[in-house]
């Protein structure tokens, strides 16, 4: 029998390592920017995808996947997860999976929910499908309500520490402050030593023995 996982925000771990993660892309604008970002400073990232953005980008999708970031899977149409029964909840998810299974030629294994709408149904469901349900530790930096680049730099760094697992929106609407914080974000997480890794290898860490 699978055991039911809660929402993931962090992992412990004594390495100096960062996941961060980018949702609802891809973009045509704002994801290409990023995928610059990290091409520029160093370091890797996790683009939790959704199938209605994907259908419409699948050569970005690929693009993500060369140049080494992870894909996790943001469900088909954004929903609330919670609200649905479990035929509808599995087709959400399985539709976007397969989706990038197409393009990219593995089926992702990370799962956030929209809106981290997450209950213990959903968790036995997805449990029993092998998806880890990947939440976030600074969710107050409420980026994808575009409240200032200094905003979501100040409300982020309060969870800067080994093992955090960061969210940011690249899709649906203006990202440009988003980008602007991450460019800066990046930048000084490279110069304190932070290593910006993808959420399987941050998971690997915990689940490794530590010095």
């Amino acid at each position: 029998m699978v055991t039911a996982m809660p929402l993931i925000h962090e992992v412990k771990t004594k390495k100096r390592a960062i996941a961060m993660t980018f949702d609802d892309g891809p973009h045509s604008v704002y994801t290409p920017q990023i995928l610059e970002i990290f091409k520029t400073y160093g370091g890797k990232a996790t683009f939790f995808m959704v199938g209605v953005q994907i259908i419409n980008q699948a050569a970005l999708v690929k693009t993500v996947a060369d140049q080494g970031h992870e894909i996790g899977n943001h469900t088909f149409s954004h929903v609330k997860l919670t609200e649905l029964n479990e035929t509808r909840s599995v087709e959400e998810i399985e539709r976007t999976s397969r989706l990038i299974r197409e393009i990219v030629s593995y089926k992702p294994t990370l799962l956030r929910p929209p809106y981290l709408a997450w209950d213990d149904h959903r968790e036995a469901i997805f449990s029993r499908l092998r998806y880890k349900p990947i939440g976030a530790l600074n969710v107050d930096a409420l980026d994808w309500r575009q409240p200032g680049t200094s905003f979501i730099l100040e409300r982020t760094r309060r969870h800067i520490r080994n093992g955090s697992i960061l969210i940011f929106h690249d899709g649906y609407g203006d990202r440009s402050q988003t980008v602007e914080a991450v460019r800066q974000l990046v930048s000084q997480l490279i110069q304190e030593g932070y290593h910006l890794v993808t959420v399987s290898e941050l998971l690997k860490m915990a689940e490794s023995t530590e010095d």
